[in-house]
């Protein structure tokens, strides 16, 4: 998977779409700062994701970003997205090949270097490791430490996501010790004293 080093943001969506959304997402996506968006929309019909989904692909097309799909393969497959995010009590990634084959698999391994060398035997397209802050879109059950990207680093070169409560304060010590891309959602969405396109322009 080609690495952009100016390209390091690993942006996702937000549990609700308003009708700016798509608006902001474009501003966004323009300056160039963005690899992978990942649709994470937890309460909304099949019929709605792919609705929403199809619209969101087109705009990440535009932009060359790669657009995934959390948790669901079959919904990324009718959408024929770039690929899916797995986490731990999702299909397995043998299953998930047999749906949508060739494509960008990433799994959540927490803080888990076991679970990180059972992805990669998997050959999984990226490992995403997290929590690396408090967060306002998930609550916490995992902690992982700057320790824990070394360690990851020294075993393997398949790209890694942080995750967790990053914003542009705390995005800078991630990238300089290994992650090769941030996760973020809270920090551009719900920034209550920055307008999306502000707070991504924070990030340099």
């Amino acid at each position: 998977m080609k690495i952009d080093k100016q390209k390091f943001l690993y942006l996702i969506s937000p549990l609700k779409i308003n009708r700016d959304f798509y608006f902001n997402l474009s501003n966004v996506l323009k300056q160039k700062k963005v690899s992978f968006f990942q649709l994470r929309l937890k309460r909304e019909s099949f019929k709605k994701k792919l609705l929403i989904g199809s619209k969101i692909k087109k705009i990440c097309k535009k932009f060359d970003v790669k657009f995934l799909v959390n948790d669901d393969v079959c919904l990324a497959k009718k959408l024929n997205a770039d690929g899916c995010h797995l986490g731990q009590n999702d299909m397995s990634v043998t299953e998930a090949r047999k749906i949508i084959g060739n494509k960008i698999i990433g799994i959540t391994c927490h803080n888990s270097i076991i679970l990180a060398k059972k992805g990669l035997k998997q050959r999984v397209s990226y490992l995403a490791f997290g929590a690396f802050n408090n967060s306002t879109t998930k609550k916490i059950k995992y902690k992982a430490s700057i320790n824990l990207l070394k360690k990851v680093r020294k075993i393997t070169k398949t790209p890694i996501v942080a995750i967790g409560g990053i914003n542009s304060k705390n995005y800078k010590k991630l990238l300089l010790n290994k992650a090769n891309f941030l996760a973020i959602s809270g920090y551009i969405w719900k920034n209550k004293k920055l307008k999306p396109i502000d707070a991504i322009k924070k990030l340099k």
